[in-house]
């Protein structure tokens, strides 16, 4: 680009996330203008390019190169060339490379000028018929058991509705735990958005797990989740309910409504003890 003013900034472009018509003007001039475009996949921005007739130069920036070619990025823009930042499809830095990237820039005082567009997630939350007032991302959970544990309790009082991204190969076992966890709740479930095959289903998490347990599911998916719907003090109270001992913990439940057979498999779930042992330590005390 030769104009002064767009040298030695950092844009952030969002992409399509399906259907290539999903970009803005705004994007196809400066993907256009830039001296260099960093993408998530070239391979995959280079089908953009095709489509578009965009012919500027491509580099690479990904989850496995992204402190190498980070600092040759630093340096292009350090030396006044502009460089459009882009991912496969949605906002760069959402579930995708660019965060650390971004942070970077800023501490060298680099302009960061973010280009809106695209958006799974919140594709997603428009179309789920839950509440959009607020709502809390959570990316991808955790693929450590014991981590996953952890991001879910921290879910389980949550008031927000709740939206994550999840595989395909792990779209079964997530529900499961899901289930496990909230309970049935209601949920959306988004995938293939704004391609031809679009599917998007909504139901509970009991539904959902029926639904897509007897078929291979394909696409990375969207779900978003009904917030937990308790209020004022009981909410207060449950928000501490990680300090309470394990059989503490299975009253309260139990107190909300949950059956005892349920509580003390959500307990044991999120605690990781056995079952059988918070069984014996319950009944105990009874």
């Amino acid at each position: 680009m030769q104009t002064g003013k767009a040298s030695g900034v950092l844009y952030l472009c969002a992409t399509p996330i399906g259907n290539l018509e999903d970009i803005t003007l705004r994007v196809l001039k400066v993907l256009r203008e830039v001296d260099l475009v960093a993408a998530e996949d070239t391979r995959h921005t280079r089908k953009l390019f095709s489509h578009y007739g965009i012919h500027t130069a491509l580099t690479s920036y990904y989850e496995h190169n992204r402190q190498a070619k980070g600092g040759y990025i630093l340096e292009q823009l350090a030396g006044g060339k502009s460089v459009a930042l882009v991912s496969d499809a949605g906002t760069p830095g959402i579930s995708d490379p660019g965060e650390e990237l971004v942070m970077a820039a800023l501490e060298k005082g680099i302009q960061v000028t973010p280009l809106p567009g695209p958006s799974a997630l919140l594709a997603a939350l428009t179309v789920s018929g839950l509440s959009l007032s607020r709502f809390v991302f959570e990316g991808f959970l955790p693929i450590q058991n014991k981590e996953r544990r952890q991001r879910l309790a921290k879910l389980v009082w949550e008031p927000r509705t709740i939206v994550l991204y999840e595989s395909p190969h792990r779209l079964s076992k997530t529900l499961g735990e899901l289930i496990d966890t909230l309970g049935d709740r209601r949920a959306c479930a988004a995938r293939e958005l704004t391609k031809l095959h679009e599917d998007v289903r909504r139901g509970t998490l009991v539904q959902l797990q029926e639904l897509f347990g007897n078929q291979s599911p394909r696409g990375e998916f969207v779900l978003v989740i009904e917030g937990c719907s308790i209020k004022g003090e009981q909410a207060h109270s449950l928000d501490s309910s990680l300090t309470l001992s394990p059989e503490e913990y299975v009253r309260l439940l139990q107190e909300e409504g949950v059956p005892p057979s349920k509580a003390i498999k959500i307990v044991a779930r999120l605690r990781n003890i056995p079952r059988r042992e918070l069984y014996k330590e319950i009944s105990r005390s009874t």
